[in-house]
């Protein structure tokens, strides 16, 4: 099954900024393209939109005069669904209410052709259930464009229960043809992007409701040690707070009030006294004119310890040793079969972050994982009130000598960058487990769904396959609510790696 031939008129119904932005994206691509709004008049305001956007393209040189007067002259509002007959797709993006899409689809229906392809946009809802009031849902499929839709490329292309492999193979065929990325999904709470990415909120509005970090400073750390390009406060005061939770609070009903989906009370809160992000001038921070932006924790400046004792290779931060040698300091090396810390001069004790906490041994400070040591600009640490001071200069003044800014959290197990991450790792390895969608499509959903730096499986095979689920599996016995658990996907694949390990 190929796409649809450009001839082809394409519909888009609702002409909000995602109904508008798909509307311009089919009209670009080279189709004829309708709009309808039940609202009167708002289907040629937002042609007009489109068509003032598209004189923008020009001025900025993406396209040519030509071709954005051919596109304006195939750019049609409509007044009636009945105008909307001859279409060969219709890609609904309305009120994100089912009764309101059903009843839509319902009287698409009674318009257009039998071979019609019917398409939502929607981000929280069932496309099986949306696509239930059809009597024909085998033509229906989710097109999940992310805003702004002209830009961004990824396009979930979700098939339903009842959608047929054909209609599902065209609209993936021509979200590519349109220049986009397209991944082809099963219908599950939140399809991929918004399934997998609920770890990336939830870990750190944790951190924060146990009063570990303020939100500049596990921005700063998820940006500059995990190589995130916004970190999460930032991020869902961008989106909205009261569109962010939503998201997360439908997932959460979803699958049925599973505890790894739980939203943030601290972020109920918000969204109930109104601050909603840059939208209303206030979220997690001041947005409003003349407010200055919080600084993160930065530690004071230490002297850098004269030596380390390196008990083993530190897993998957190796690679600090040659940089703690290139920063002038001696590392002595010892052979420990268990060993991945490293000893500092007071008798301190130095470990990378693997769920537990600090109070429980004598004199350890953590240090947080980074997407890589070199690039990394920030580090954070974490130690308990009984941890010597001694012991946490000499871990700051290492991180330092490394042209590292040091923030100091409290006693959280997994810190930050590693209890999102290995979260992350193990929502995907559930997700396809499940049949949501493949590895590399999961891979490429959230690269560019998000940004995110790496694919979770990418992070996986960087990381040691077994890494995720011993990490999570200590969170788990200081947190047995479940929201830790590693999925039974995950378990299995950590098993396997280690047998072969064992074999070979």
């Amino acid at each position: 099954m190929t796409a649809l031939d450009l001839s082809s008129p394409v519909a888009v119904v609702g002409t909000g900024t995602m109904g508008q932005g798909i509307a311009q994206v089919a009209l670009v691509a080279g189709h004829p393209v309708r709009l309808y709004d039940a609202v009167p008049d708002r289907a040629r305001e937002a042609a007009a939109a489109i068509g003032a956007r598209l004189d923008r393209l020009v001025e900025k040189g993406r396209l040519s005069a030509a071709d954005r007067d051919a596109a304006r002259a195939r750019l049609r509002p409509a007044d009636d669904l009945a105008e909307l007959a001859d279409c060969a797709l219709v890609v609904e993006a309305v009120l994100e209410r089912l009764d309101v899409k059903q009843e839509l689809f319902r009287s698409l229906e009674e318009v257009v052709s039998p071979d019609c392809l019917l398409a939502t946009n929607t981000s929280s809802l069932s496309v099986t259930a949306i696509g239930g009031a059809l009597s024909h849902p085998g033509r229906f499929v989710g097109l999940h464009f992310f805003n702004p839709a002209p830009l961004l490329p990824l396009v979930e292309v979700v098939s339903g229960f009842a959608t047929d492999v054909t209609s599902a193979t065209r609209a993936y065929e021509t979200a590519r043809a349109w220049g986009k990325t397209p991944v082809a999904c099963a219908d599950t709470p939140g399809f991929i992007v918004n399934r997998i990415a609920r770890p990336f909120y939830a870990e750190a509005f944790a951190v924060y409701e146990a009063q570990a970090a303020d939100p500049a400073t596990i921005d700063a750390v998820l940006r500059e040690s995990g190589g995130f390009r916004m970190g999460a406060f930032e991020l869902t005061d961008l989106i909205g707070q009261d569109v962010n939770e939503s998201v997360t609070h439908s997932v959460w009903q979803s699958f049925f009030q599973d505890v790894r989906f739980t939203p943030s009370l601290a972020q109920r809160r918000l969204v109930e006294s109104g601050r909603l992000g840059r939208k209303t001038g206030r979220g997690w921070y001041d947005h409003r004119d003349g407010a200055e932006r919080p600084e993160p924790h930065t530690a004071e400046k230490q002297q850098p310890p004269a030596y380390v004792v390196a008990e083993g290779d530190l897993g998957p931060a190796s690679g600090l040793l040659a940089m703690i040698r290139e920063a002038g300091i001696e590392v002595r090396e010892e052979d420990e079969d268990n060993g991945t810390r490293l000893v500092l001069p007071g008798g301190g004790q130095l470990a990378l972050a693997d769920g537990q906490t600090s109070v429980e041994f004598r004199d350890v400070v953590y240090f947080d994982l980074a997407l890589d040591y070199r690039r990394a600009t920030r580090i954070a640490l974490s130690a308990c009130q009984d941890t010597g001071a001694r012991t946490v200069a000499e871990a700051t003044g290492l991180f330092q000598a490394l042209g590292k800014d040091v923030s100091l959290i409290g006693d959280v197990p997994g810190m930050i960058v590693a209890r999102t991450v290995a979260r992350i790792i193990d929502l995907a390895y559930d997700a396809v487990a499940k049949g949501v969608a493949t590895e590399e499509d999961v891979d490429t959903a959230m690269r560019l769904g998000v940004n995110y730096p790496l694919g979770p499986f990418e992070w996986s095979r960087r990381l040691g396959r077994t890494w995720a689920c011993s990490v999570l599996d200590d969170l788990h016995q200081r947190d047995p609510s479940g929201r830790y658990a590693p999925s039974l996907a995950l378990y299995r694949h950590s098993f396997a790696t280690e047998k072969r390990e064992g074999a070979s």
